[in-house]
């Protein structure tokens, strides 16, 4: 089988050679500033390029010229969106050519971040308060119902790019006046305190196969706009939560029609103990999160999606392999060393160092959940005092 493989950001290594491995012809699509990254050459018949990673009407028109080119003289089976920003553009390109896969309906559930909160509210999901930000009295009469502060974020990023807290009506009005036209892009939500878990899964023939549930300790949105140190611990499989979350991870990919694919799903578990729906996406999560999980599980999400893919291409049936019920944490900083020396870190529960400049991260796995806090705890701390540097948060808000 013949897969494209489209990723704007480095990322994906790991599916790229799990597809390659498994017989296939592999083409990667990606932005022309990448043209020289690590891509694993080997496990990559041929490399195609963007000139950006816009997912604006003319861009995808360009992209459907690009590829009716590609496609005259190469047989293409599947296209696969490795990253969030680029699920728009395989789905776009399956409708436009007929490919199997997920279409422009389903893919808006993983990527509008408006569409996902009104389709589980209709399926009876629990999300916060929120509204679109289309037509006045409706935002009027949302504004003066909530109880603040309230979350104005962009239906397209990921992650926290782009999200501003407001404390008041007027606040959030003098933020939807700033963006002007392109108040249809953004959606108001309330605020709502709690943990944050993320929920990382493989769905097969409709049905979760696989599931691992964790909790941020310090969630993406903390550390983008306080500059904080990124940490995530597994939660034990027999616990409450993990039990729950695996109920209401099933429930969301009802509603939203996955078929088959990896998925990255996060909760919020308010003040008063229950469980509301933040977001999800249909690809394997970021921040080494992939690592983490493998260390606890051993499951590499990125190989398994890559086989599951080639199975569903192929006709034939797909199994997750077995797993193991360890428990694992990540913690992730920047740096202010390009190369930062770890070895001080010697505990033997270490399985994983970041290998990236600027950037400082260890991953450790044991069975006994108290030890991974211990150690997460101290990490942080020590990278904190000898390694740690802050930068302002991406934002391409018109505020």
């Amino acid at each position: 089988m013949t897969f494209l493989c489209i990723t704007c950001y480095y990322k994906g290594a790991p599916f790229l050679r799990a597809c390659k491995a498994a017989g296939n012809t592999v083409y990667l699509l990606t932005v022309k500033k990448l043209e020289h990254a690590d891509w694993p050459r080997e496990s990559i018949d041929e490399f195609f390029y963007l000139e950006s990673d816009s997912n604006s009407a003319t861009a995808l028109a360009n992209l459907a010229k690009g590829f009716a080119w590609m496609y005259q003289s190469r047989p293409i089976d599947r296209v696969v969106a490795l990253d969030d920003f680029d699920v728009e553009k395989a789905a776009y390109l399956r409708e436009e050519f007929r490919l199997p896969g997920m279409g422009q309906t389903t893919a808006r559930y993983f990527r509008d971040k408006l569409a996902m909160r009104m389709r589980a509210r209709e399926q009876g999901i629990p999300v916060p308060a929120f509204s679109p930000l289309f037509n006045d009295v409706t935002l009027t009469e949302f504004a003066n119902s909530i109880t603040y502060p309230c979350l104005i974020k962009p239906r397209g990023e990921a992650s926290a790019t782009g999200i501003t807290k407001v404390h008041s009506a007027e606040e959030l009005w003098e933020q939807v006046h700033a963006l002007g036209e392109r108040r249809k892009d953004y959606l108001v939500e309330q605020f709502r305190p709690g943990d944050v878990y993320h929920v990382d899964a493989l769905s097969v023939d409709g049905e979760i196969a696989f599931c691992q549930v964790s909790r941020y300790l310090s969630t993406p949105f903390e550390v983008a706009h306080g500059g904080g140190i990124f940490r995530s611990v597994s939660v034990p499989y027999h616990d409450e939560d993990a039990v729950t979350l695996r109920r209401l991870t099933g429930s969301v990919m009802h509603a939203f029609r996955m078929q088959f694919s990896a998925s990255h799903t996060e909760f919020i578990k308010t003040q008063d103990g229950r469980f509301v729906f933040l977001e999800t996406a249909s690809r394997v999560g970021g921040a080494h999160l992939a690592e983490m999980v493998e260390a606890a599980t051993g499951i590499s999400l990125w190989a398994e999606w890559a086989k599951l893919e080639t199975a569903k291409a192929r006709g034939r049936d797909y199994a997750v392999p077995e797993r193991r019920y360890d428990q694992a944490g990540i913690v992730v900083s920047l740096s202010r060393f390009e190369y930062p020396d770890t070895s001080s870190f010697t505990d033997p529960e270490i399985v994983w160092r970041m290998d990236k400049k600027q950037h400082v991260g260890l991953i450790v796995a044991s069975e006994s959940t108290g030890r991974i806090r211990q150690l997460l705890d101290d990490y942080a701390g020590r990278i904190a005092s000898d390694f740690h540097a802050s930068a302002p948060v991406p934002n391409k808000s018109a505020h």
